[in-house]
Protein backbone atom coordinates (compact mmCIF):
# COMPACT_ATOMS: atom_id res chain seq x y z
CA UNK A 1 0.00 0.00 0.00
CA UNK A 2 1.00 3.62 0.29
CA UNK A 3 1.82 6.14 -2.36
CA UNK A 4 2.08 4.68 -5.83
CA UNK A 5 -0.28 1.80 -5.07
CA UNK A 6 -2.75 3.25 -7.58
CA UNK A 7 -0.26 2.28 -10.32
CA UNK A 8 -1.04 -1.36 -9.67
CA UNK A 9 -3.80 -3.08 -11.58
CA UNK A 10 -7.08 -2.29 -9.91
CA UNK A 11 -9.22 -5.13 -8.57
CA UNK A 12 -13.03 -5.08 -8.37
CA UNK A 13 -15.00 -6.12 -5.28
CA UNK A 14 -18.74 -6.19 -4.54
CA UNK A 15 -19.39 -5.34 -0.88
CA UNK A 16 -22.48 -7.13 0.36
CA UNK A 17 -24.50 -6.25 3.49
CA UNK A 18 -22.77 -7.17 6.73
CA UNK A 19 -19.29 -7.07 5.21
CA UNK A 20 -16.24 -4.87 5.71
CA UNK A 21 -13.46 -4.71 3.13
CA UNK A 22 -9.97 -3.29 3.57
CA UNK A 23 -8.04 -4.35 0.47
CA UNK A 24 -4.28 -4.82 0.25
CA UNK A 25 -4.11 -3.39 -3.29
CA UNK A 26 -5.92 -0.73 -5.27
CA UNK A 27 -9.54 -1.87 -5.45
CA UNK A 28 -12.74 -0.54 -6.89
CA UNK A 29 -15.31 -1.39 -4.20
CA UNK A 30 -18.93 -1.44 -5.41
CA UNK A 31 -21.93 -1.36 -3.10
CA UNK A 32 -25.66 -1.21 -3.80
CA UNK A 33 -27.68 0.65 -1.16
CA UNK A 34 -31.31 1.26 -0.33
CA UNK A 35 -32.00 1.96 3.34
CA UNK A 36 -28.65 0.39 4.21
CA UNK A 37 -25.62 2.61 4.71
CA UNK A 38 -22.00 2.34 3.70
CA UNK A 39 -19.12 4.25 5.25
CA UNK A 40 -15.81 4.58 3.45
CA UNK A 41 -12.68 5.52 5.36
CA UNK A 42 -9.54 6.82 3.71
CA UNK A 43 -6.16 7.49 5.30
CA UNK A 44 -4.91 10.71 3.67
CA UNK A 45 -1.36 10.17 4.93
CA UNK A 46 -0.91 6.47 4.08
CA UNK A 47 -3.13 6.65 0.96
CA UNK A 48 -5.38 3.63 1.43
CA UNK A 49 -8.97 3.02 2.39
CA UNK A 50 -11.75 0.57 3.02
CA UNK A 51 -15.50 0.38 3.27
CA UNK A 52 -18.34 -1.27 5.18
CA UNK A 53 -22.01 -1.96 4.42
CA UNK A 54 -24.58 -2.27 7.19
CA UNK A 55 -28.35 -2.74 7.40
CA UNK A 56 -29.18 -1.59 10.94
CA UNK A 57 -27.91 1.26 13.12
CA UNK A 58 -26.78 -0.36 16.39
CA UNK A 59 -26.79 -3.46 18.56
CA UNK A 60 -25.47 -3.96 22.06
CA UNK A 61 -26.49 -7.57 22.81
CA UNK A 62 -23.44 -9.69 23.63
CA UNK A 63 -23.00 -12.57 21.24
CA UNK A 64 -25.21 -10.99 18.56
CA UNK A 65 -22.92 -8.21 17.38
CA UNK A 66 -22.12 -8.50 13.68
CA UNK A 67 -21.14 -6.11 10.91
CA UNK A 68 -24.81 -5.97 9.89
CA UNK A 69 -24.98 -3.18 12.51
CA UNK A 70 -23.42 0.24 12.05
CA UNK A 71 -21.79 0.52 15.46
CA UNK A 72 -19.97 -2.77 14.89
CA UNK A 73 -19.14 -2.21 11.19
CA UNK A 74 -17.72 1.29 11.69
CA UNK A 75 -15.72 0.46 14.82
CA UNK A 76 -14.31 -2.65 13.17
CA UNK A 77 -13.22 -0.78 10.01
CA UNK A 78 -11.55 1.88 12.18
CA UNK A 79 -9.73 -0.84 14.15
CA UNK A 80 -8.67 -2.64 10.97
CA UNK A 81 -7.18 0.59 9.63
CA UNK A 82 -5.48 1.34 12.97
CA UNK A 83 -3.87 -2.11 12.78
CA UNK A 84 -2.38 -1.02 9.42
CA UNK A 85 -0.96 2.16 10.98
CA UNK A 86 -3.78 4.69 10.54
CA UNK A 87 -4.42 7.41 13.08
CA UNK A 88 -7.89 8.96 13.52
CA UNK A 89 -6.56 12.44 12.65
CA UNK A 90 -5.52 11.16 9.20
CA UNK A 91 -8.84 9.48 8.39
CA UNK A 92 -11.68 10.97 6.43
CA UNK A 93 -15.09 9.36 6.12
CA UNK A 94 -17.80 9.41 3.49
CA UNK A 95 -21.35 8.22 4.23
CA UNK A 96 -23.74 6.85 1.60
CA UNK A 97 -27.25 5.43 1.50
CA UNK A 98 -30.02 5.58 4.03
CA UNK A 99 -32.86 6.00 1.57
CA UNK A 100 -36.48 5.76 2.64
CA UNK A 101 -39.25 4.81 0.27
CA UNK A 102 -42.66 4.68 1.97
CA UNK A 103 -43.88 2.28 -0.74
CA UNK A 104 -41.63 -0.43 0.70
CA UNK A 105 -41.55 0.30 4.44
CA UNK A 106 -43.34 2.20 7.17
CA UNK A 107 -40.20 2.72 9.28
CA UNK A 108 -37.41 5.03 8.12
CA UNK A 109 -34.48 2.81 9.09
CA UNK A 110 -32.32 4.63 6.53
CA UNK A 111 -32.43 7.81 8.65
CA UNK A 112 -31.56 5.79 11.77
CA UNK A 113 -28.62 4.26 9.89
CA UNK A 114 -27.05 7.50 8.71
CA UNK A 115 -27.64 9.26 12.05
CA UNK A 116 -25.86 6.38 13.79
CA UNK A 117 -22.97 6.62 11.32
CA UNK A 118 -22.55 10.35 11.95
CA UNK A 119 -22.69 9.92 15.72
CA UNK A 120 -20.14 7.09 15.77
CA UNK A 121 -17.71 8.95 13.50
CA UNK A 122 -18.06 12.10 15.63
CA UNK A 123 -17.43 10.07 18.79
CA UNK A 124 -14.30 8.56 17.18
CA UNK A 125 -13.20 12.06 16.06
CA UNK A 126 -13.14 11.15 12.37
CA UNK A 127 -13.84 13.94 9.89
CA UNK A 128 -16.73 13.38 7.47
CA UNK A 129 -15.59 14.81 4.13
CA UNK A 130 -18.80 14.07 2.21
CA UNK A 131 -22.09 12.28 2.35
CA UNK A 132 -24.87 11.35 -0.04
CA UNK A 133 -27.72 10.18 2.17
CA UNK A 134 -31.50 10.02 2.46
CA UNK A 135 -34.06 10.56 -0.25
CA UNK A 136 -36.19 7.87 -1.85
CA UNK A 137 -33.76 6.52 -4.45
CA UNK A 138 -31.38 3.62 -4.10
CA UNK A 139 -27.71 4.11 -4.87
CA UNK A 140 -24.95 2.26 -6.55
CA UNK A 141 -21.64 3.53 -5.14
CA UNK A 142 -18.13 2.78 -6.36
CA UNK A 143 -15.23 3.69 -4.03
CA UNK A 144 -11.61 3.63 -5.18
CA UNK A 145 -9.56 2.44 -2.20
CA UNK A 146 -6.26 3.96 -3.38
CA UNK A 147 -7.41 7.58 -3.74
CA UNK A 148 -10.92 7.87 -2.20
CA UNK A 149 -12.61 8.76 -5.49
CA UNK A 150 -16.34 8.02 -5.51
CA UNK A 151 -18.93 7.49 -8.22
CA UNK A 152 -22.61 7.50 -7.23
CA UNK A 153 -25.50 6.42 -9.41
CA UNK A 154 -29.00 6.97 -8.05
CA UNK A 155 -31.60 4.48 -9.20
CA UNK A 156 -35.36 4.23 -8.78
CA UNK A 157 -35.28 0.44 -8.81
CA UNK A 158 -32.40 -1.94 -8.14
CA UNK A 159 -31.97 -4.56 -10.83
CA UNK A 160 -30.05 -7.79 -10.75
CA UNK A 161 -27.61 -6.21 -13.22
CA UNK A 162 -26.77 -3.49 -10.64
CA UNK A 163 -24.79 -6.11 -8.73
CA UNK A 164 -21.25 -6.98 -9.76
CA UNK A 165 -20.43 -8.90 -11.87
CA UNK A 166 -22.59 -6.93 -14.26
CA UNK A 167 -24.12 -9.64 -16.42
CA UNK A 168 -27.09 -8.06 -18.15
CA UNK A 169 -26.86 -5.46 -20.88
CA UNK A 170 -28.02 -2.11 -19.59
Amino acid sequence: MGKGSNKLQTQDYLLKPGYIYLPETSTSISVVLGSSVSVSLFDKKLQFGGMNHFLYPTINEKGKTTALYGNVAIATLINMMANKGSKAKDLEAQIFGGAFNPEYSTKNIGADNHVAAREILKLKKIHISSEDIGGELGRKVVFMSSNSEIAILKVGKLRKSDWYPYVDIR
